[in-house]
């Protein structure tokens, strides 16, 4: 891609990585109403959470291989959000006939040292578990913003942290968490916002990038690459 590259922080108060944003050209103002927007992602919790802030968006899931050999978190997470982004963008962007937005997301759990996806089934949700009980663990969100916007492609990458506090669980707990079958689509093995919040004893950071997507950063990284 042609064009220089910049790093923009947006200093949210959290640790988070440095966002960067790739770009040809400039344009005048910002205007959601004109530009296409797509969520790269089945997640129905982004989905929601970009609904209920007012981003109309459409959904189209990515086909793209999540299988990555990275140890970091911010930059699996980052890694992983781009390629999502980028094989929805490159299905659409030739039919384009507006502006549009393609928003990969893609969400880890890190604690003591290990990076935790979904469960691969009931035990190892209960292993995940049992790992985060009685302490504290890290929630790692990565966005890419792949954008067409006035005929030149954009693109800008970030992550965000969160830290999120467990109480003790006890093996009755956690198998009875399991059972309601929340753990079983979601990094970590939880849910913040279902029946896991009676463990939670303390977040920092972003709440909605703990569920999935950290929205204010997405819609502040809409302005910034739609400019």
């Amino acid at each position: 891609m042609s064009g220089s590259a910049d790093q923009t922080g947006f200093g949210c108060g959290c640790p988070d990585r440095m966002s960067t944003c790739e770009k040809t050209g400039d344009r005048g103002t910002m205007d959601f109403e004109n530009t296409r927007m797509i969520l790269a992602s089945g997640s129905p919790r982004r989905d929601e959470l970009l609904q209920t802030a007012g981003i109309a968006h459409e959904v189209i899931v990515s086909d793209a291989d999540e299988q990555i050999e990275e140890t970091e978190p911010a930059l699996l997470v980052e890694a992983l959000s781009q390629r999502k982004a980028e094989d929805v963008y490159a299905s659409v962007c030739r039919e384009a006939q507006t502006d549009l937005v393609v928003i990969g997301a893609d969400t880890v759990v890190a604690c003591g040292g290990r990076i935790l996806g979904k469960p691969k089934d009931e035990e190892d949700a209960a292993q995940m578990l049992r790992m985060l009980s009685a302490g504290a663990h890290h929630v790692f969100t990565g966005v890419t913003l792949c954008a067409q916007v006035g005929g030149e492609k954009r693109r800008m990458t970030f992550s965000r942290e969160s830290t999120v506090h467990v109480a003790q669980l006890s093996e009755e707990e956690i198998r009875a968490y399991i059972a309601t079958g929340e753990a079983m689509d979601k990094a970590g093995s939880y849910g913040i916002q279902g029946a896991f919040m009676k463990f939670v004893t303390g977040i920092e950071g972003d709440y909605f990038n703990i569920v999935g997507l950290p929205v204010s950063d997405v819609y502040r990284g809409l302005k910034q690459i739609l400019q």
